[in-house]
């Protein structure tokens, strides 16, 4: 069962159960899907790397609008931000430790022969392909500096 098919049975659910703050996370992701679905051309379904880019891309948004409202104390637009992403979330794999990430960064960052910061593009592009609903980008590239550096 793809996400999308996951996501329609959940809209099925939340609409029985009446949960409207649910219903309105989830009709988010589907409109996203459907729009990168209509960019990709309306024969192709998506692929489950790409489906996970656009649920981290929306976890991100609510995230970095949730950070926002705390910070102007609107707590009223902060909470409804904080459950959309929470519920978003649900869909992503499990996501992989610090330490899992950093001992698969340091895999990629031998197999590449990368010696200093100049080749965190080099290890970026791998790690960001590898691990897709893993871990976030923020995460990666916070430990290849880190671990280029040192």
């Amino acid at each position: 069962m793809s996400i999308l098919d996951r996501i329609n049975e959940d809209i099925k659910k939340a609409m029985l159960a009446k949960e409207k703050e649910k219903l309105e996370a989830l009709r988010a992701v589907k409109a996203a899907f459907l729009l990168a679905k209509t960019e990709a051309g309306a024969s192709e379904e998506l692929a489950y790397e790409k489906e996970l880019q656009i649920i981290q891309k929306l976890i991100k948004q609510r995230k970095d609008a949730a950070e926002i409202y705390k910070q102007q104390n609107r707590m009223d637009l902060y909470e409804p931000e904080e459950f959309q992403a929470e519920i978003i979330s649900q869909y992503l794999p499990a996501q992989l430790s610090e330490e899992e990430l950093r001992l698969e960064i340091s895999k990629i960052i031998q197999e590449t022969g990368a010696s200093s910061i100049k080749d965190m593009g080099k290890v970026m592009g791998i790690a960001n392909s590898k691990f897709v609903g893993k871990a976030d980008s923020k995460s990666i590239s916070g430990i290849v500096k880190q671990l280029l550096t040192s």
